[in-house]
């Protein structure tokens, strides 16, 4: 009896141990699921998700970023010279495992919206993978397919995923910090470093002509004088916008200070290209205030006396780059743009493969360019519909009228905040239209600038029309 006692008592200990057990597997189970889980969950934050987007903006003029599979001799000569692997490509993939994470989060379809396309965008993208099939050297072309890829997802991500006035808010104070960081680089390049100054990634100085006539061309973190200048004149377009808004004082005095660091910068890029697309940007954005809202001339006159102010000191130097000798720079487009005539006419369908150009010339560089500057076409249009037919032309080209469309109709709308933001950002991409034409803009900066402008165009005009459906039809009349 007393044994049988013994076990009796001591089966609850045994059995509760039992018991025990599979629980602990279990929260050591879910301790690693959480635990795995955790770095998805982050990034539905959606404080990460602006540092994210943050980094995505800033990188543009910082360009924080190195290339995979170098090519110097096709870089020597205006091809796209590697794999481009930055900031922006990583933060990129963070935000679209984000994306991703949410939608998977939203439970019905009723929480779930359509996302917005641009058509023009994506075939204009195809035609460009297309090339790949045509190209000489296949490995040059992806560089540019990807490239590009990488900017339609900017694209993309922004139509997209900005979807209030705070987010869009969010965006331009970030494009004009980025400006003017830009901006007070180039000015203080200017006046602290010579031309025999070794500067080196991301920092760069180009010294053109000798003696009297000599000058030092700034391309700030950007590199490229022409680049940094094009970027500075679709930026300075902008920031002109902003003043014509209601966005406050604290977005105006930002938009003014880029107005003024960005002019004096953008002189010292010596961008002549830039200055015209900056001037048609501002008069376009100026007549169109002026006969659509029949507004003071005062803000487009202030304006003008800002940049006199800035070009009476400078007169000389901006008067000898105008109009004084350039060394031949203008003449040599002319033999390039014959170059790309030439393969046009042989490869219209498909071109010559994306990011082509220079290694297909020497088939088609006869004797007579024997001296001339054989480099990639200073042509956008032409390098495009070379490289990739008149497919791809025509599809960049629609998707320029369709950015401008998208932003004529937010206009149109009326609203006090976004629709001058989305005139500005009109007359910019108008200005750069022009300036295209004398440029070939195949690297990084520009592309993603552009595209990123035209899903903040999208975003605004979506936010607009949904405003604009939401105001009764009495409060309308």
């Amino acid at each position: 009896m007393q044994a049988r006692a013994v076990n009796t008592i001591s089966n609850p200990s045994q059995t509760a141990g039992t018991a025990t057990y599979p629980r602990l597997r279990s929260v050591s189970a879910d301790s690693l699921v959480v635990a795995i889980l955790s770095p998805f969950l982050a990034l539905t934050s959606r404080s990460l998700q602006r540092f994210l987007l943050a980094i995505v903006i800033l990188d543009i003029p910082i360009q924080f970023g190195t290339y995979l599979f170098y090519r110097p001799l096709d870089a020597a000569r205006g091809a796209l010279k590697g794999l481009s692997i930055s900031a922006t490509t990583l933060a990129l993939a963070a935000l679209y495992t984000s994306w991703v994470v949410q939608a998977l989060a939203r439970r019905t379809p009723s929480e779930r919206s359509s996302p917005h396309f641009n058509l023009p965008l994506l075939v204009y993208l195809a035609f460009t993978a297309l090339s790949v099939l045509v190209a000489g050297d296949q490995t040059l072309s992806l560089f540019e397919v990807y490239l590009l890829l990488e900017a339609c997802l900017i694209y993309f991500y922004v139509a997209n995923n900005v979807r209030t006035r705070q987010d869009v808010l969010f965006v331009v104070s970030l494009l004009l910090g980025g400006c003017l960081f830009e901006s007070l680089v180039i000015t203080v390049m200017k006046f602290t470093v010579t031309a025999s100054t070794t500067w080196d990634f991301p920092i760069h100085i180009i010294a053109e002509g000798l003696g009297d006539t000599g000058r030092m061309r700034i391309g700030g973190t950007i590199g490229v004088p022409n680049v940094a200048g094009a970027y500075l004149s679709v930026m300075l377009a902008f920031a002109a916008g902003i003043l014509f808004g209601d966005l406050g004082k604290a977005y105006k005095w930002l938009a003014s200070a880029v107005l003024g660091l960005g002019g004096v910068a953008l002189i010292f890029t010596f961008s002549r290209g830039a200055w015209i697309a900056l001037v048609l940007a501002m008069v376009v954005l100026c007549f169109v205030q002026w006969r659509q809202r029949g507004i003071s001339l005062k803000r487009p006159i202030a304006i003008f006396v800002v940049i006199a102010l800035l070009y009476l000191p400078l007169h000389g130097v901006i008067s000898e780059r105008l109009f004084g000798n350039d060394q031949g720079s203008a003449q040599s487009r002319i033999p390039l743009n014959k170059l790309a005539f030439r393969m046009i006419a042989d490869n219209p369908v498909l071109g010559v493969g994306a990011n082509n150009f220079t290694s297909a010339m020497d088939q088609y560089a006869t004797s007579e360019f024997r001296h001339e500057w054989l480099w990639a076409v200073h042509n956008k249009y032409l390098l495009i519909l070379a490289e990739t037919g008149i497919g791809g032309l025509l599809a960049y080209v629609a998707f320029l009228l369709s950015i401008l469309r998208k932003g004529w109709q937010c206009w149109k709308l009326g609203d006090s905040v976004l629709s001058p933001l989305a005139l500005g950002l009109v007359a910019a991409i108008a200005g750069h239209m022009v300036h295209q034409g004398v440029d070939l803009f195949r690297d990084r900066p520009l592309q993603q600038l552009l595209l990123l402008v035209a899903g903040l165009l999208a975003a605004m005009y979506k936010i607009c029309a949904a405003d604009q459906r939401r105001i009764p039809l009495s409060s309308k009349v």
